[in-house]
């Protein structure tokens, strides 16, 4: 049974779908109620639609497959139903916000608005009442959980009891690690480049005041990397998570999808789209568009990180000394020049964690040796110039407390949530009116407290 991309998802989001036959001929499934968790239902197009969403995702549907997704389904309406009990709102903003990150995403998929819209033979306001109230439940059901294990903490105790009572083949292995000191230098911008950018901004401006989508051409020309496939939208942050400037006129902005003036900020020039205010958080589209870097700029960079570099050969000047003096990057330069692994806020990094610049230059040098200037991206997609020097390698190794307390910490806290979640599961299987479908009953996972 071959299904277009469009009716994958038209299937996994509504209740009642569509099976097509070999003749080509539709049919209605017959629908039918599985599972009542209180005063929520389970639907038997709840599960193929699941499981459909799994087979177009390249799992295969074992014999098990339906009982599995049971097993979620409930967990998922006993989530839900507590929610509610206990008011967990999601507000209007969130839940549109997410819908606009769906939406876009399923656009990206299936190359245009228009053909989503053919496809479902529905407007994109029909579309997205369909899927607005699929996404609020979904929205409450992990607020929920969150709410369960929030709080949690392990102390050193704790967690050196949990890493004691972990069989030898359970404890990770942790591939060579690397701490490494950087000096940073950006190229600067000439008047040029940053009078082509702003030209270039001021034209999709206008093409947006004069009817086209903000987040299609954030997708298209926006030079964040991290925000465009999003339709370049930020999601929910506070003034303390955004550039000062570009803070400053984002929650200025009042009007629902009101469209800020060209500002500048570190990162470059933007133009900013409103989607939500709430209290202290905003939520925001951009298109950034970085001035270009001409050769000149970059020779000039180059040449400054050489000459730091033979001061220090020299012996005119530390590497910590010259990374806290000359170094622009605001982050590492105080810590003498020690880098901070965006993922996981360490000091270490695994040698594919670098971009691959630096992971060519890197994966040569000897402890203590200082590279030759290199071009890189920084991790808000900026063009830098950097010389780096590996300060330690750990080599690979069993996780142990000394060297990996972190990763082991993060291990207890999440085998402790898991374990408070499951706790909680089963006092309110006892507590809630569950009923199951007698053709379910062959599930082994029903015996673990989910019929009475």
């Amino acid at each position: 049974m071959k299904i277009s991309f469009a009716k994958q998802i038209l299937l996994a989001l509504i209740l009642v779908f569509f099976v097509k036959t070999s003749s080509g001929q539709e049919k209605i499934m017959v629908e039918r109620i599985v599972a009542t968790v209180g005063d929520k239902i389970i639907l038997q197009s709840d599960i193929e639609n699941q499981i459909l969403q799994m087979v177009s995702q390249g799992y295969a549907a074992t014999s098990g497959a339906q009982c599995d997704v049971l097993n979620q389904l409930l967990v998922q309406k006993l989530l839900l139903t507590q929610a509610e009990i206990d008011s967990i709102q999601v507000g209007a903003s969130r839940v549109e916000s997410e819908l606009e990150n769906r939406l876009m995403y399923f656009i990206r998929q299936i190359g245009s608005e228009k053909k989503l819209e053919e496809s479902f033979n529905k407007s994109i306001l029909e579309i997205k009442e369909d899927f607005r109230p699929l996404i609020e439940e979904q929205l409450m059901t992990q607020m929920m959980q969150q709410s369960i294990y929030s709080g949690i903490d392990a102390s050193p105790k704790t967690v050196e009891k949990y890493y004691n009572n972990l069989p030898k083949d359970s404890i990770p292995m942790i591939n060579t690690q690397y701490e490494i000191n950087q000096i940073l230098v950006y190229p600067k911008h000439n008047a040029v480049a940053r009078n082509e950018a702003r030209e270039k901004l001021l034209n999709l401006r206008q093409r947006i005041i004069d009817g086209e989508r903000f987040s299609t051409l954030a997708v298209l020309y926006s030079e964040d990397p991290g925000s465009s496939r999003r339709g370049g939208e930020l999601g929910f942050r506070s003034r303390d998570e955004l550039d000062p400037e570009f803070a400053k006129t984002a929650f200025r902005l009042n009007d629902d999808g009101g469209i800020s003036r060209i500002i500048e900020s570190d990162f470059g020039f933007h133009i900013i789209q409103l989607i939500a205010k709430e209290s202290n958080q905003v939520n925001v589209r951009h298109i950034l568009i970085i001035p270009k870097v001409d050769i000149e700029q970059k020779l000039e960079a180059k040449n400054k990180l050489d000459s730091i570099s033979n001061l220090i050969k020299l012996d005119s000047i530390s590497f910590n000394r010259a990374a806290l003096k000359l170094s622009q990057d605001e982050q590492s330069r105080l810590n003498e020049g020690l880098m901070v692994n965006p993922m996981n806020s360490s000091t270490r990094f695994m040698l594919d964690e670098f971009p691959t610049n630096e992971f060519n230059v890197i994966k040569d040098l000897k402890i203590g040796e200082i590279s030759q200037p290199f071009e890189s991206i920084d991790e808000l997609g900026k063009m830098v110039f950097k010389i780096v020097k590996i300060k330690k390698r750990i080599e690979s190794h069993r996780a142990n407390l000394k060297d990996d307390y972190e990763q082991i910490e993060q291990m207890t806290v999440m085998s402790m949530s898991e374990k408070v979640v499951e706790e909680w599961i089963e006092e309110k299987k006892m507590k809630t009116y569950i009923h199951i479908d007698e053709s379910f009953l062959k599930c082994e996972f029903l015996k673990d407290g989910w019929i009475k």
